[in-house]
């Protein structure tokens, strides 16, 4: 009935979607097995994509070539950039996106992509011969072979469902667990651990005030992730914001001695930065109101997202709160929020390619490695897709920097720290976010997709003009001069001192109250020029004015920080033997493998001093 495949994609959500798509799209042929063709790329929580660091990663996707950004503009109710009145690094797209157009626009990019295939089944085992994966066994009976194996369970794996004392197996409303491959590969030597994640429930907008909420409107004008010519939508849908009070916290509190979370039903860990309301009015007790967010899941349905309520009290509990909340007194919930503990694998099992140590041919991506949200799953399963083939074609695997990607920091944080809660991406996680930004994520990565074929000529000759062009204003810039007459006035107005003398416009926009629209009004060679280009071309420009001095020092950090991460070490380098080293130091090198003495220094427990006998050790 199969032929034998490459590599099979086990999962469907966001991290299998762009792991087959990244394989298929390199050449290799692909089977995407799903427990249901239905929900392929479902948005199991919120119908939203990007966010702070998590929109940077969604556009180094599209800048390499992934879907992630083309589907979310195609599905988009509402654009923000979060962080706009901060500095460039922090400036973070966001996009609400319709549900159910999501998952459908998702599915057709993937029929429509050569050598995807797709079965409807569950892998209940892999196939092992000689420690190197090579297919896997579905609860039908059948065994399909390949040459690597992506796994992408999402909370599928032994997942259990809370709602108050109730509990039952599922991985995710409505569908059941997948259970087998925890247990075998914990036979085979993998270490598993539990965490714990939850939504919120969903309700009927019909039922809701919105007189008594805020406004939020998306930016004016047509923001996007894709670096590709996808229509965007003509119009954008509101949201609201409400508030919880006294009265909510405590009818919520009436629950807490029937919470899975407080009674100890729940084992796992959940994510620290995205709390269950429970969790939230025990932990700061001193709020008396937390922001809630209504947001509609698509055009056409009345349901409603209630973000910032993410419960697994009992749903008489979750009613009763609810009513209490402003705009919510006439609330019909259609689906109660409920929590969901899952099986996953410590990372620091794993290569930097996000291949297992034990097994050969075996990748891991998404909440299997212990994240949590569709961006940090989508990018792994990106990188894992990319790798598989590159190793079933004996070719040399990608890694991705820390100081070229946010994708390269969350791999790094992952392989070499671990983590023991969902890990979710911040930019304060990456040293180099000043040169990490959302909008120069083509000019970093796209080089890269083109010269792995994910990547057209029209593209790559695309981002190459946006440089050319952004640095011709640059050089305009940086030549071009202007006296008092023309630009005092502009300058008394902004609230800095005029000029005495003619200076280069460069000078002027380096001050923080200046910025190229002033310019513009002052001088109409450089209206006339600005014109020309396009609103990212203007951007990048403008940015690469006011922070060249912090380019410039950045970039001076990272090249030497090169020098730890240009120094390979042989994987199979025996560290017991430098008794020179402390013991942790030992233990925590042998597990983990670094590649680099960079990604050595990285690892919890290993000193500078360990370092230092390391590079001694080296240079000899």
């Amino acid at each position: 009935m199969f032929d034998k495949y490459d590599i099979i994609v086990v999962g469907a959500g966001h991290a299998g979607c762009e792991a087959a798509a990244a394989a298929a799209n390199l050449g290799s042929k692909v089977l995407l097995i799903t427990m249901n063709m239905e929900t392929i790329a479902q948005m199991s929580c919120n119908p939203a994509m990007g966010g702070v660091a998590k929109g940077q990663i969604v556009r180094e996707i599209d800048a390499m070539g992934g879907y992630s950004g083309i589907i979310t503009d195609k599905t988009t109710l509402q654009f923000r950039m979060l962080n706009s009145s901060k500095g460039p690094a922090m400036w973070s797209p966001r996009a609400q996106n319709d549900r159910k157009r999501f998952a459908e626009e998702w599915r057709l990019a993937l029929e429509r992509t050569p050598n995807v295939d797709f079965w409807q089944d569950t892998a209940t085992s892999l196939l092992i011969e000689n420690n190197k994966v090579c297919g896997v066994r579905t609860s039908l009976g059948l065994k399909i072979r390949a040459e690597a194996v992506v796994l992408t369970n999402g909370t599928f794996l032994n997942g259990i469902i809370h709602v108050g004392e109730k509990k039952f197996g599922g991985g995710r409303t409505g569908e059941k667990s997948s259970t087998g491959i925890t247990e075998q590969l914990v036979e085979l030597g993998f270490e598993a651990g539990r965490m714990k994640t939850g939504t919120p429930p969903r309700v009927d907008g019909r039922s809701l005030d919105y007189s008594r909420m805020e406004e939020q409107w998306g930016d004016p004008g047509k923001g996007r992730f894709s670096y590709t010519n996808v229509v965007l939508p003509t119009k954008q849908k509101c949201c609201w914001i409400t508030y919880t009070n006294s009265e909510v916290h405590e009818t919520l509190k009436e629950g807490f001695e029937k919470s899975p979370m407080f009674t100890g039903r729940i084992k796992g860990l959940g994510p620290r930065y995205c709390p269950s309301i429970e969790d939230k009015i025990n932990r700061f007790a001193e709020r008396d109101r937390h922001q809630i967010f209504v947001e509609p899941e698509g055009w056409n349905t009345v349901e409603i997202y209630v973000n910032g309520f993410s419960t697994s009290l009992p749903e008489d509990v979750q009613y009763r709160a609810l009513t209490k909340i402003p705009g919510f007194e006439k609330v019909k919930m259609f689906r109660p929020g409920y929590a969901i503990e899952y099986d996953f694998f410590p990372p620091t099992q794993l290569g930097l390619s996000l291949e297992t140590k034990l097994i050969s041919n075996l990748y891991f991506a998404g909440q299997i490695n212990g994240t949590t949200g569709y961006e940090e799953a989508a990018c792994q399963g990106f990188m894992a897709g990319i790798n598989a083939h590159l190793k079933i074609n004996k070719k040399a695997e990608l890694i991705l920097k820390r100081a070229e990607s946010y994708i390269g920091v969350l791999i790094d944080d992952l392989v070499t720290k671990g983590t023991e809660e969902p890990y979710r991406m911040f930019t304060s996680r990456a040293e180099h976010r000043l040169l990490l930004r959302q909008d120069n994520a083509d000019i970093r990565l796209s080089p890269i997709g083109h010269q792995l074929g994910l990547i057209s000529d029209e593209r790559l000759n695309k981002v190459n003009k946006k440089i050319e062009n952004a640095d011709h204003l640059v050089s305009y810039l940086k030549t071009t001069s202007i006296g008092p007459d023309a630009v005092n006035t502009i300058l008394e107005e902004k609230g800095t001192p005029g000029i005495t003398q003619n200076v280069k416009m460069f000078q002027l926009i380096t001050r923080p109250q200046i910025g190229f629209q002033d310019i513009k009004k002052a001088d109409p060679a450089f209206n006339d020029l600005i014109e020309k280009y396009d609103r990212e071309t203007v951007e990048q420009a403008e940015i690469k004015v006011k922070y060249e001095s912090y380019f410039e020092k950045e970039l001076e950090i990272v090249d030497k920080m090169k020098r730890m991460e240009d120094h390979t070490i042989n994987p199979e380098f025996n560290y017991r033997d430098l008794v020179s080293l402390s013991k942790e130091a030992r233990e925590k090198l042998m597990k983990i493998k670094p590649r680099t003495l960079g990604q050595a220094s990285r690892i919890s427990g290993v000193s500078p001093s360990d370092i230092s006998v390391l590079m001694v050790h080296m240079a000899r």
